[in-house]
């Protein structure tokens, strides 16, 4: 048994590479191989979102608190409140994040592929954004 105690992990910015706006990441979980589930809250304030991604084995998304947006490629903005599950499945392009007046929080669930939890993409753009 593992126990990781509350405030033991330090939280961190996400950074602006990934991330729009003000957004905290505190890292919840990581399994030891063979396992490949990993997980942390995140945070994002008002106006805040992440960059267009992919995750290899999917992601789920458990929202904790406040309004949020999320979209996958081709989609429209769907809109996710404290309860809500989303799953992005293997390699499905998406953003998610806090609305424009609304901060939001949501627990991220993913699995490493060969040690790789997500790829990167380019930042949403003010007009997709807004199409929330």
């Amino acid at each position: 048994m593992d126990i990781k105690r509350a405030g033991s992990r330090p939280s961190g910015k996400g950074p602006a590479e990934w991330f729009t706006g003000a957004v905290r990441v505190d890292p919840l979980f990581e399994v030891p191989e063979p396992g490949r589930a990993r997980g942390a809250s995140v945070t994002f304030e008002p106006g805040a979102r992440t960059a267009w991604h992919t995750h290899p084995l999917g992601q789920t998304l458990i929202v904790t608190a406040g309004l949020g947006w999320a979209q996958r490629w081709g989609g429209p903005v769907e809109e996710i409140r404290p309860g809500d599950v989303v799953f992005f499945p293997p390699g499905e392009k998406h953003w998610h994040g806090a609305t424009a007046t609304t901060g939001m929080t949501h627990i991220a669930i993913q699995e490493a592929l060969d040690g790789k939890v997500v790829e990167w993409m380019e930042q949403v753009g003010a007009e997709q954004y807004r199409g929330g």
